[in-house]
């Protein structure tokens, strides 16, 4: 047995490799070297371009529906990079906070044909660091040779498709009494994931019943909301109305789920904002990233009640997509409770499109 790491750990170490800027090797039939174009040198670059071989820039295709560039693969683009590419040209590929100001990036050539299931886990990599998703894809010849001569690391093609389909278990570290302000029976667990990725929590108000079906709310962080009482969203009067109510019954669970900015990170978020302030709504925000609508796994809420014991819960939400994932992950939701709060002249617009485009009931 060895005790070298796993794909588990080695997709770990990537994400953060790629956080740091340093390229990952994918092994497969073609082998590829994975650059995230957010965190990309000069340096670096001039040395994947002097590579033999067509690098190209992958972005999915939310993010090409704005460049306007050819999407021949379903949800991703391949975009070839001009003889003269720069930086600044490859971060205006992956960044739209310029596309107002430089709105022609193209005429943009698109490649088409061949395998890109390398360039597909190389962006959902790239999203689950937290990174923007677009990243640099250039062909190597010999994978592990390439990888042992730069201390790269490397991945297996076969071993990463199959891993990034599933979600990583939750396993519980400690809960200690924590009392609050609306509950001196409170209980705090701590749930942490085998990929190396945030902690989620869970509030526990009381002694609530297993047998019986638990208020629960399922609430993303958002440290804007939460901590800072932000008034572009509604997520702070959200989260202590929630509160309140399970300590005005006695019992409950919050799950707080570390999927800030539906699931994109805060810096990302911060990114949305700022479209925002250019005109566009949370969704179109979004979608100029790279990202879906909404990029979270409700399912991780539902792993964590199954492994406290609940079966059944009375929801507090205004999301049915958050009643129809904990329904298909196991978790009966005898009651969905309406939580409408913290609507004010900030966070008008932003609640409309939640009504609107994600089918929030306000």
């Amino acid at each position: 047995m060895t005790i070298g790491p796993d794909i588990t750990e080695l997709l770990a170490r990537a994400r953060a490799d790629l956080r740091m800027g340093v390229p990952v090797v994918v092994d497969c039939p073609v082998p590829v070297l994975i650059s995230v174009a957010e965190t990309l040198s000069p340096a670096r670059l001039k040395v994947l371009l002097d590579t033999p071989g067509d690098s190209v820039v992958a972005i999915t295709a939310r993010r090409a529906e704005t460049l306007k560039a050819r999407v021949y693969d379903g949800d991703l683009a391949r975009v070839l990079l001009p003889p003269d590419a720069t930086l600044d040209w490859v971060l205006g590929i992956a960044d739209p906070a310029g596309d107002l100001m430089t709105p022609m990036k193209g005429p943009l050539a698109c490649a088409r044909g061949g395998n890109v299931d390398a360039h597909r886990a190389g962006l959902q990599i790239a999203k689950s660091a937290r990174l923007l998703p677009a990243v640099l894809v250039t062909p190597v010849e010999d994978a592990a040779r390439f990888a042992r001569d730069h201390g790269l690391t490397m991945l297996s093609l076969d071993q990463v498709v199959a891993h990034l389909s599933d979600r990583s278990p939750l396993h519980p570290v400690v809960h200690a009494r924590l009392p609050l302000e609306v509950s001196e029976a409170g209980r705090l667990h701590v749930f942490r994931p085998e990929d190396g990725g945030e902690e989620h929590y869970a509030v526990e108000i009381g002694r609530p019943d297993r047998s019986q079906p638990v208020l629960t709310r399922l609430h993303s962080a958002c440290f804007t909301g939460d901590l800072m009482g932000s008034l572009k969203c509604d997520c702070g009067p959200q989260l202590r109305a929630a509160l309140a109510q399970m300590g005005q019954e006695g019992q409950g669970v919050l799950l707080y789920m570390n999927q800030e900015g539906r699931g994109i990170g805060l810096a990302n978020k911060m990114r949305a904002y700022s479209l925002q302030d250019q005109g566009f709504d949370t969704v179109e925000a979004n979608h100029r990233l790279g990202f879906e609508d909404d990029e979270r796994d409700f399912r991780l809420g539902a792993d964590i009640l199954q492994a406290m014991g609940f079966s059944s819960v009375r929801l507090l939400t205004n999301n049915p997509r958050k009643v129809e994932m904990m329904q298909a992950s196991g978790i009966t939701v005898a009651a969905r409770v309406p939580l409408q709060v913290g609507e004010n002249r900030h966070n008008h617009a932003y609640l409309a499109t939640k009504a609107a485009k994600s089918g929030h009931l306000l």
